[in-house]
């Protein structure tokens, strides 16, 4: 998708996105979009550049450009991607969410996620299942999940949150720092955000 779906919005801090709401301002601050510290963190945790992703599953646009994601991140060796499991796609996509969550405890959760993101259509919980099973036991991974499901809900409520702040209609949404761009990105598009983020 071009730059000119970009949303020129900036994450200004309370004052500038909280409309006098208080709750709204706390969630939406640099900080709460760009480091949480319970998200998933991919790429290179000390990158001159955060970009972070609201995604699902089952999103087929998520997944079209997942591989050009993944390579650009790889490509730059300076990206610090951020992983926001957004479950709008109904209960499949929460309990894949949540199995991706708890194998993050355990050590998979990069595979985890691309076994999931591999994945073709619609899922089923069964598909979920299979494709989780592929890096570690199913059972293992909602086992982890549960250990600490009041910080990963929590972790899923603020992503939700989040999203609905910062106008996403969708799967997926974006943030290249303190730009938000509202949908998919080619690999040729986020050459094009780092590179306006880091020459600004």
């Amino acid at each position: 998708m071009s730059l000119t779906r970009r949303k020129l919005l900036v994450i200004a801090g309370a004052a500038g996105l909280s409309g006098g709401a208080p709750a709204l301002a706390q969630g939406l601050t640099e900080d709460a979009v760009l480091r949480d510290p319970d998200a998933p963190v991919l790429g290179n945790p000390s990158g001159d550049v955060t970009i972070v992703e609201w995604f699902d599953y089952q999103c087929p646009f998520c997944k079209q450009m997942h591989p050009d994601l993944m390579s650009f991140v790889a490509d730059d060796g300076g990206i610090r991607l951020v992983m926001k499991d957004w479950p709008i796609f109904g209960a499949t996509s929460q309990r894949a969410a949540q199995m991706a969550l708890g194998a993050h405890d355990l050590g998979a959760y990069l595979p985890v996620m691309e076994s999931l993101m591999h994945t073709v259509g619609r899922l089923s919980d069964g598909a979920v299942d299979r494709a989780v099973g592929r890096i570690l036991p199913p059972k293992d991974a909602l086992r982890a999940y549960r250990k600490r499901s009041a910080t990963w809900d929590a972790l899923l409520e603020r992503n939700s949150f989040q999203a609905a702040g910062l106008g996403f209609r969708g799967t997926p949404g974006f943030t290249v720092e303190t730009v938000i761009f509202d949908g998919a990105l080619d690999k040729a598009a986020l050459r094009e955000a780092v590179a306006s983020v880091r020459g600004g």
